[in-house]
Order: structure tokens, then sequence, then C-alpha cells
């Protein structure tokens, strides 16, 4: 049975087309013949062949108002409720054409075969196809995968009916945290509470979970994205609930969730008005327009319409993708921005110059530096020319050119920095104290915040790599934490930053708490279901991941700050604060102290660098003498 019913599923569109017509043809026939006999009490041989002269007219009309309803391009697999009132509709209009054609033509039809004839046909007809539609679900049953889904809500119920005709998924369980609904079941699937999980998920052989939880609701995500990773299990979703419900993507798009969902916190909508200030129709230009935060700030600023956007990279290919990127969003949107993409160094004076005075620049955003922390300290020479004298060039400009607005995007690690990337940022904020003091007609600030989640140099796709390839992911010690923040959220405040900026303020961004990379670690490899173990201090696990101790690096810290000393104030934004204005150091022998950097750098002496460096007011506690 089942073999023959695959054969009938593996032949075209066409033929099963023309096996069904024939089938509902054979059908009307039986159904009449059946009405007919219950009618009659069975006695059919007291039939004459004048009643089945009825058939010869209601066979094509019945056929044409399937055609006509769309039946035959239904495809059984996927029925549902729509092609049970295709085949009620046509079921009816084949009844009533033959009782009018029975009557009108004195057929000797009796008036109550029609309707016992309709509740045949609509038996026949309609069963068969459900009954196929049986068929071909069992045998794919077999072959799927069976997976849990969290959320046994409308999003959840949506996803059953999807999963339903999925090739590679068959739901197995429903998790719920609402114990009401414990014990209860939705389309013949368990609902069960997540203590109660574990044991059901080992004995159906389920290691995939769906979250069917809708995206307005971030937290319950993230909750249940951490309850499925503690279960063991590998966790995906759907790529947008409301595009899943309104059919404009399939279940079979499933994806891993990110780790960036898992540790996103609540967003605080932005401020219109501070967005907007210093954009919307304004020439803005971003300098490093190609990195992970310099691309995302293009994006919000788009969004704000400016009448420029000068993009400004020193590489070709970050250039040609972010520029890719920005016309494919304007393509479809009447929107009024001009794109310039400008490919050169910030410590090319000419350059950047000519970049501001060719198009008006009004706000300028300085993402460009090296910011990975082992390079730049094996590259201290061309970590000092980037951060520090490409910062002075692009500052220098925008106040000797007019610039209304400039921000520089600053980093945690300039405070009592331990490495020279932080060193060079740190000093880049004493650039940028001492411009504004040079140019008071610009605003000038700095924005510090620590690392984002998903730039390049980040932890995540390094882990997400190694994971990936099966271990071993190296860690460079236990105890280490970081601040982590969405790219997103940081460049939407780092705009609203440039908005308050008066005279070389400083602002730090609210990075929430503190994470353990040990953690982040174990949760990115159980968002995969896989477990791990710290090698040599833990024992294997089978099947499981080791996490490898590497050491800290020259200059690396196991904690971050964002102060230099403590007593941030408040700003109108509250994921904004300002660093004290007694904090701040005198920038006064600033340019002093540049000039015998630059001396180091024109003579290629690293080790001058360094100690004029140590020199400097920034608190930099360099690691090696």
């Amino acid at each position: 049975m089942f073999g023959f019913a695959q054969h009938l599923f593996g032949l075209s569109r066409g033929t099963k087309r023309l096996i069904q017509v024939a089938f509902d043809a054979l059908a009307i026939v039986f159904c009449f013949w059946l009405a007919m006999a219950l009618r009659l009490d069975g006695n059919v041989m007291a039939m004459t062949a004048r009643p089945w002269l009825v058939l010869i007219p209601v066979i094509p009309v019945t056929i044409f108002a399937f055609v006509m309803l769309g039946l035959y391009r239904a495809v059984i697999r996927y029925m549902a409720d729509r092609a049970v009132r295709t085949v009620a509709i046509g079921v009816l209009i084949s009844a009533v054409a033959m009782f009018a054609l029975s009557q009108g033509l004195n057929l000797r039809v009796p008036r109550s075969v029609p309707g016992i004839y309709l509740a045949l046909l609509l038996i026949v007809v309609g069963g068969t196809r459900f009954v196929m539609r049986g068929i071909y679900l069992s045998t794919q049953a077999a072959t799927r995968e069976p997976v849990l889904i969290y959320g046994a809500g409308e999003a959840g119920r949506q996803v059953l009916q999807a999963l339903e005709q999925s090739r590679n998924y068959r739901p197995a369980l429903f998790v719920d945290d609402n114990g009401k609904l414990s014990g209860s079941e939705i389309g013949g699937v368990r609902i069960v509470r997540p203590e109660q999980a574990r044991a059901r998920i080992k004995n159906l052989g389920i290691k995939t979970a769906l979250i069917a939880i809708p995206d307005s609701n971030p937290a319950g995500r993230r909750h249940a994205a951490q309850v499925l990773a503690d279960l063991g299990l590998e966790v995906r979703v759907i790529p947008n609930m409301s595009d899943l419900v309104s059919g404009r993507v399939r279940i079979s798009e499933l994806r891993r969730i990110t780790v960036e969902e898992l540790l996103g916190r609540e967003p605080v909508p932005p401020l219109p008005d501070l967005m907007s200030k210093t954009t919307h129709g304004k020439s803005v230009m971003v300098t490093g327009a190609g990195g992970s935060i310099g691309s995302e700030l293009c994006r919000q600023i788009l969004e704000q319409k400016p009448s420029k956007l000068v993009l400004f990279e020193n590489s070709e290919f970050a250039l040609y993708r972010i520029l890719e990127d920005l016309q494919a969003w304007l393509a479809p949107r009447d929107h009024p921005t001009e794109l310039i993409p400008i490919l050169g160094s910030v410590t090319h004076e000419g350059r950047v110059a000519r970049a501001i005075t060719e198009n008006a620049v009004e706000t300028l955003f300085h993402a460009a530096a090296f910011k990975h922390v082992p390079l730049v300290e094996a590259n201290i020479l061309e970590g000092l020319r980037n951060n520090v004298f490409g910062t002075k060039c692009v500052a220098e400009a925008a106040g000797r050119l007019g610039v209304k607005n400039f921000t520089l995007i600053s980093t945690d690690k300039a405070v009592r920095p331990t490495n020279v990337m932080g060193a060079t940022k740190r000093v880049a904020e004493l650039v940028m104290q001492a411009t504004a003091k040079a140019y008071p007609h610009t605003r000038f600030c700095a924005v510090r915040f620590g690392n984002v989640l998903g730039s390049s140099g980040s932890v995540i796709p390094k882990f997400t790599d190694q994971i990936r390839r099966g271990g071993p992911i190296t860690l460079t010690d236990p105890e280490i934490t970081r601040y982590f923040m969405t790219i997103p959220e940081a460049a939407q405040l780092v705009i609203q930053a440039n908005a308050m900026a008066q005279a070389g303020e400083i602002y730090l961004l609210d990075m929430g708490e503190p994470i353990k990379i040990l953690e982040l670690a174990r949760t990115m490899a159980r968002l995969q279901g896989r477990e791990t173990y710290i090698a040599g201090q833990e024992a294997p696990i089978a099947d499981g991941l080791a996490i490898e101790i590497t050491g800290l690096r020259p200059g690396e810290k196991l904690y971050e700050e964002l102060l230099v000393d403590d007593g941030a104030e408040t700003t109108a934004h509250p994921r904004i604060m300002l660093e004290p204005a007694q904090n701040a150091t005198d920038p006064s022998d600033t340019p002093r102290a540049l000039a015998a950097l630059e001396a180091a750098l024109q003579a290629e002496d690293a080790a001058q660098a360094l100690a004029l460096l140590r020199d400097m007011p920034i608190a930099y506690a360099y690691p090696r003498e």
C-alpha cells in the first residue's frame, strides 16, 4: 500500500491531475449508483437505464466546477480547511445540477437521491484526498527529524502547522512555561513544562529545538534559548515569526539562534530629536565606513535622510561591500541621500581635507582605527600612526575646515591602558580635546564603549568558527570578563551622543553587566547542542568540546573599565553618561608630546615611542620592562 502510494507521489504533476479527474468521474458514477441503491432499499435490479442518463451532463459539469474552483491545483499533501470548502462547493454544484436535470428532463431519478448523492460524493472525493494526505505524511515521518517547539501560544500553533508540511522536521513535543497547558495537546503533540522535558527529549530522540516566541518578545526568546541550551539541544529560530505567518518565509528557512540575540538586552528606543539633529539633511562623513561600527553608523545615519553620506575607507573591499549594501537599501526607497565613496587613509592630510571641502561636510564620525590588541602590540608604530596621528589629521581638518560636529569612536581599553591599542586610543581622546580648544566653533566629543557583539576581531566570530570546526575553543583566562553591546545599539547611541556634544566631552555608554568569557564560550557551544570541558582541569566529555586555556596575551586585561574615576554624570539619554569634567586630563601639553611621538615615528624607533607613551598622563601601565 505504502509502496504504491509513494509511486503515485513520484508521478509528474500533470499525470497526477489526470488520475484525480478519472477518479472523480468514477466516484460520481459510484456515488450515484450507491445513492440509488440506498433509495431503492438495495433493489438496484429495478433500476431502468433512463436515470443513468443524468450522469452524461452531471460528470462534465462536476469536473468543470472542480477545475474552476481550483481543486486540481491544490497539492494533496498541503490540503487544509480551504480544500474542504472547495470540495463541498463543487459537490453541492454537482448535486444541484443532478436534481435540476433529472427533474427537468423527467429522468425518473427520485428527488431524495441528489441529497444522498451529495453526502456520499463529499465523503468519497474529500475523504480520499485526506487519506492520501495522511499516507504521504506517514511515509515522510520516518525520515523527518523530531523537534521540540518552545511556546504553545499562537506562534507555536503556526509553527506546528508549517512543520506538518516540512520535509525536514517533525513536531514531537511542546514546551511551555504556562503550567495550565501542561499535559494537554495541540494537534496530537503533548505540552510539558521545561522541568518535565528532559526525560521526554531523551525518549523521543530530540536533538533540535525551535523557538516559537514572537519577535516582539526578545526577553522571552532569550529565556527560552537559555532553557533549551541547558537541556543540551541545538536551538533554532524562524528568521521572523511575522514573515512565517504572512508566508514570506518557509519553515525550512530555520537558522541557529545567535549569541547576540541571547546576550542582547531590552532596547531603549532612540530619541528622534537626537538621532536627526546632526544628520537629517546634513552632509555626513564616516571614516572607517567599512568597519564593524563604521558600517552600522552608515546604516543608521542613512535612515535619517542626510543630504550626503561620505564613506571614507582605507580598504577597497570593505568600501565596496558597504557601498553595495547601502545602495541596495536605497534602491526601493524614495530617498534624497547621495552616497560618496572615497578610498583613502586617515593619515593622508590632503585626501581627508579634500573629502571634507568637496562635500561640505557638516558632521563627521571618526571610526577608523586599528583595534585588534595583539596586532597593534606587534605593530606599535603603525598603531600610533593610524590611531593617534590619523585622529589628529581628521580632527584638525574638521576644525580648520568648519565641520560643525565631530565624534571620535573610543574604547573602554583607553581607561588605564595596559596595551598599545588602549594607550593610542587614550592619546586620541587627548588629541580630540586639544583640538576642541583650538577650534571652539566645532563641537567635538568622544564616545567610549566596550566590545560590540559580532565585530571583526571579537571573540564571538572566533568561537563560532572553532565550534563549527569541532574545537578546541581557545580562551586566554577562565576569569576574563568583558562588556558587550549590539552593534546597532552602539551606533544609535554614538549618533545621539554626537548631538549632545559641546566642547571636548567624553561620553560613556552604559554597557550593562560584564560577561564572563568562559560562560560565553560554554553558552555558544550549548546553543549548538555541544557540551564543553576545560582541558586539563575538567573530565573530558564524550562528544564534548575542549576549552584550552592559553594565558593572557601581552597587554590584555582580565577586566575592562569605562571610567578613569567614578562619578559619571547623567545626560538626556538613560544609556549615555558623561565623564565628569574634574576627571579630564589637561590637554595643553598634548602638542609637545605629539611632536616627540612623531619624531619617534619618523625615526622608526618603537622603543622611544613606548617610552614617550609611558610618560604621557594617560596612566599607561606597560607590562614589559
